[in-house]
């Protein structure tokens, strides 16, 4: 028979989905990374009418429709952040699609790509499809990613680094300084850096920046997406952003491996975009009032967890057996390790559900703790 390509049997399985599986139906899922919102009405009904409108029959532009990609563009000035022409930008199926679109496009065989340990289980597995090779880096103690490690990685053969902030394991948020740096290290070494921007607007402690603010040069491409700003992990929607001549050539991949994003989902963000943004106030504020539970039950326990500034994830310090006894007892929490070597030794525990949910788990995680002490 023909044999597997080297490039998929470099891939594994998500930790995260294997924890899943070995947990019971019944458990108390804090493993996944999906809010428990509901999508905004007003959304979700833009969606409806284009269907009913006979508006999402047909592919839409590779790149988009024009009113999403306008959406998007004026979001970016709207926050203040930076501009961005809106045929620099590719509509996406996701997040992940975008991220996928950016390494193919600029990373060749052998090449490195940087990104944090323990970081999104994305970046190694995509990397590995584009045939480079992952460069994981440590983090900081309180789980940052230091600009100084970054640039001391880099190589002739690194092609690019990814920054994630807010981060998924991590829920860490780059100080504006650390930011700056990763621009300043993009433009000196000449090396693209990924910024994957899709918890942008869950931060609780400080704010969220972009190195695309910063850089004075190309080197910086943006991947953002509605899947948790406004719930809407379901509608595979996001997007990727950078020069014009970074964005033609990530088309090219675009355009053969998805054509388009799907059209009822465009017409969705958009909506979502461009109207009102209370929906995401209340969810953000429910996110800081569960991450607090979540801490002080954690910090009660007697387990050290670094403070998470953004997302919905708190990564605390666990002993051995831990994740195994919660699971045991019907919690899903995710073991650090899933997320890179570096994650040994911690625990990846999502607070996208509700508080009175959170406190049953948190009594849960005592009774594993002790178990294994």
């Amino acid at each position: 028979m023909t044999e597997f390509s080297h490039r998929v049997e470099q891939v594994s399985m998500s930790g995260i989905r294997e924890v899943f599986e070995a947990a019971s139906e019944d458990a108390i899922n804090l493993g996944i990374g999906q809010p428990d919102f509901p999508t905004p009405s007003h959304a979700r009904q833009a969606a409806v009418e284009a269907v009913e409108n006979g508006n999402a029959d047909a592919y839409t532009s590779n790149k988009g429709t024009i009113g999403l990609r306008e959406a998007i563009s004026a979001k970016y000035d709207r926050d203040g952040a930076f501009s961005v022409d809106t045929d620099d930008i590719i509509a996406t199926s996701g997040g992940s699609e975008a991220l996928h679109l950016a390494i193919e496009a600029h990373v060749d065989p052998g090449e490195e790509v940087i990104f944090p340990d323990p970081g999104f289980v994305s970046y190694d597995a995509l990397t590995h499809l584009a045939d480079g090779t992952p460069k994981p880096v440590g983090l900081r103690e309180d789980l940052t990613l230091d600009p100084a490690t970054v640039e001391d990685a880099i190589t002739d053969d690194t092609a690019v680094f990814i920054v994630n902030s807010p981060a998924n394991p991590t829920g860490a948020v780059q100080s504006e300084d650390d930011i700056r740096e990763f621009a300043r290290i993009a433009d000196e070494h000449d090396v693209l850096c990924i910024s994957d921007e899709v918890y942008e607007y869950i931060v609780f402690d400080g704010e969220h920046h972009s190195p695309m603010a910063y850089a004075e040069s190309d080197n910086v491409v943006v991947v953002g997406a509605c899947s948790k700003t406004y719930s809407m992990t379901g509608w595979r929607l996001g997007w990727v952003t950078g020069s014009n001549e970074r964005i033609e050539r990530m088309l090219r991949v675009h355009q053969y491996m998805q054509a388009c994003a799907s059209a009822p989902a465009q017409f969705a963000a958009e909506a979502a975009l461009t109207g009102p943004q209370e929906p995401v106030d209340e969810m953000v504020t429910a996110f800081e009032e569960r991450r607090d539970v979540l801490l002080d039950g954690l910090a009660d326990i007697g387990l050290d967890t670094p403070t998470p500034r953004g997302a919905f994830y708190a990564m605390p310090e666990v002993p051995e057996g831990w994740v195994d006894e919660c699971i045991d007892r019907g919690v899903v929490v995710v073991p650090g390790e899933a997320f890179g070597e570096h994650g040994e030794g911690y625990a990846r525990i999502s607070y996208a559900t509700g508080i009175e949910t959170l406190k049953e788990a948190l009594e849960v995680m005592g009774e594993a703790t002790r178990a294994v002490r």
